[in-house]
């Protein structure tokens, strides 16, 4: 049996949820983000299982799963993509990390990108270059501006702010609510390494951060500090 016809057999087997609620989380109607995004029910947990019996996918087979309909294959080949990055070497790492950025318009779902961009891009572009982040952030594709600001987790797990509020301040005026969940997140994950450089940068930015991604942002404040700012915001809008 060819090899992306088991994988796809399966991936039917494995099948947990009714569609309709793997697709629960995603827009899919006409018209909204995830229009045409097909769900068949596979949990993340079981996609993991599966990865782990396909570590030595090639890039062809991967390239087959990744230009999928159905989102599950398309987060598989991922996954398996982002465990095959780790083990390799310098010149391997290269090669996955060109894989990853000649097929981004296959990342086209909110939990592709949070699954795989900082773990290819943010770590390979680490101790290298980081211009083409600033690249991602402009482009007028939503996807790829998540993959600029989520690559950035990378860095802060590093204890690497400095990037997470450039790419922010790039972002500040997007008019994406996933933009700014995402944003307001990797804030939040910034303020945990270092709350007073948050800090520093919501007193700064408060006037025209989105209000959902301020309050992505300080998640973790203390409750007198969360009140604080959500006023602080009501009363520039106001003013």
């Amino acid at each position: 049996m060819n090899l992306i016809m088991q994988i796809k057999d399966i991936l039917l087997n494995s099948i947990s949820v009714p569609p309709h609620k793997a697709a629960a989380f995603f827009k899919t109607g006409v018209g909204h983000y995830a229009a045409g995004d097909e769900f068949i029910g596979v949990t993340v947990t079981n996609l993991r299982k599966i990865a782990k019996n396909f570590m030595l996918l090639t890039l062809d087979d991967l390239q087959v799963l990744l230009a999928s309909k159905i989102n599950e294959e398309r987060l598989l080949a991922l996954i398996i993509l982002t465990k095959q990055y780790q083990n390799e070497d310098d010149q391997g790492k290269e090669r996955l990390y060109q894989f990853y950025m000649q097929n981004l318009k296959y990342v086209n779902n909110w939990n592709l990108v949070d699954a795989s961009a900082h773990l290819i891009i943010g770590a390979h572009i680490w101790d290298k270059d980081r211009s083409s982040l600033l690249n991602l952030a402009t482009s007028e594709i939503l996807w790829e501006r998540r993959i600029s600001i989520v690559s950035t987790w990378y860095f802060i797990r590093k204890n690497d702010l400095a990037w997470t509020f450039k790419i922010v301040s790039l972002l500040l005026l997007d008019t994406h609510d996933l933009i700014h969940k995402a944003a307001g997140w990797m804030l939040r994950e910034a303020g945990k390494r270092d709350q007073a450089q948050l800090v520093t940068f919501l007193d700064q930015q408060l006037h025209t951060m989105p209000r959902t991604m301020l309050r992505y942002a300080i998640e973790k404040f203390p409750e007198n500090m969360r009140k604080s700012y959500l006023m602080k915001k009501i009363s520039n809008r106001s003013s």
